[in-house]
């Protein structure tokens, strides 16, 4: 029995598009029929940091961990005011949650946010499948096995979509005391983490994602962060049109979505890559310390490093993932901008890239 309650269990089922089925028991907000782009985060602990990160925008979250939930649910650890996933997929949901934190269980709070789930499923077969053929559209609910295939098919994923808007905020606000540094945060899908972690080298005032090149450089910030985000940077040319118009003027910081947008921005494409990287054990190599941290991060496209020697500016790669050499930063020689495509906030994960806030920090006072 997976629910966190022995009664009132739904019977329900995940089918994927290319025709798995995985039979489960429905938790969290009801669902008749629930569907996204199906991906797997390796994480072992940190659900409810996971569950509320805007970059899962589109997606539906497998965790591969077996026993979920078992520590419950604050409303400290969230990374944003709600859910952006579009559902959630465990093996075993924790019958009761046991920590001096906690404040409801995940079940009650999956229901909270309006966020369908779906426990008891196979977890290891269905991440399998998904190593192997690649992020699957899927849909799972109370409804028939024929009409969550069907809605599986036609589900578009995140490919061709621009998810930046759905999640960004719709009006400037600020945080942090007055302070020596005044940053400005380019908001395509923030995470609390980070906010916090810029609040400690400065004052922040987030923007919408709209907000033009001209209107931020008008704030004069000491240095613009290019935030995390969902979906394809391909769909998003304002926001590299933005970008564009703030190199060389101050000095930028780019974390994932916004690292994807800096290379864009600098004339390289990107790519998707076949199950992405989610999750907080990735190996990565920085170029020019030789270091090698173990990272969070959460990802399904990135930066072409192979396009950097034909570029007319002085584009390096400063980060490679040791698993796969996907590349996992970048900077412009000579410029004030780098970006890196793992979270060094860590929300959840390691914290050995945290570092990097830290030379965010020296660049925007050496450019006093």
């Amino acid at each position: 029995m997976t629910g966190q309650h022995n009664e009132g269990l739904r019977e329900g089922a995940l089918v994927l598009a290319d025709g798995s089925v995985f039979e489960g028991e429905l938790i969290g907000a009801p669902a008749e029929i629930a569907s996204g782009e199906v991906v797997f985060n390796t994480a072992l602990s940190g659900y409810q940091e996971i569950i509320t990160d805007p970059s899962y925008a589109g997606q539906m979250v497998t965790f591969t961990y077996p026993h979920i939930g078992n520590y419950g649910i604050n409303t400290v650890d969230a990374e944003s005011k709600g859910a952006a996933c579009r559902g959630v997929i465990v093996r075993d949901l924790a019958r009761r949650h046991s920590n001096h934190r906690a404040e409801l269980g995940l079940g009650e709070h999956l229901a909270a946010l309006g966020t369908p789930g779906i426990a008891g499923v196979d977890t290891r077969r269905l991440t399998r499948i998904l190593r192997d053929s690649g992020a699957v559209p899927g849909a799972f609910g109370s409804a028939s096995e024929a009409e969550l295939l069907e809605a599986a098919r036609s589900e578009r994923g995140t490919d061709g979509i621009d998810l930046v808007s759905t999640v960004t905020t719709d009006q400037p606000y600020s945080l942090g005391s007055e302070a020596s540094r005044r940053i400005v945060a380019l908001d395509f899908g923030v995470k609390t983490t980070i906010l916090r972690c810029l609040t400690e080298f400065g004052s922040v005032e987030v923007l919408p994602a709209s907000t033009s090149a001209a209107e931020v450089l008008a704030r004069g910030a000491d240095g613009v962060f290019l935030s995390n985000g969902p979906g394809d940077p391909g769909m998003l040319d304002h926001l590299v049109e933005t970008v564009s118009g703030l190199i060389g003027q101050v000095p930028i910081f780019g974390i994932c979505l916004g690292h994807q947008i800096l290379g864009r921005a600098l004339g390289a494409p990107t790519v998707k890559l076949p199950f992405g990287h989610h999750g907080g054990n990735h190996p990565v190599k920085d170029l020019l310390t030789g270091r090698i941290e173990i990272t969070s991060q959460n990802h399904n496209f990135a930066v072409d490093a192979d396009a950097f020697a034909g570029l007319g500016r002085p584009v390096r790669m400063t980060h490679v993932n040791l698993n796969d050499g996907v590349c996992e930063g970048l900077e412009v020689i000579g410029e004030r901008c780098f970006s890196v495509q793992h979270h060094p906030e860590a929300g959840p994960g390691p914290h050995d890239s945290r570092h990097l806030f830290e030379r965010f920090a020296e660049m925007m006072d050496g450019a006093r």
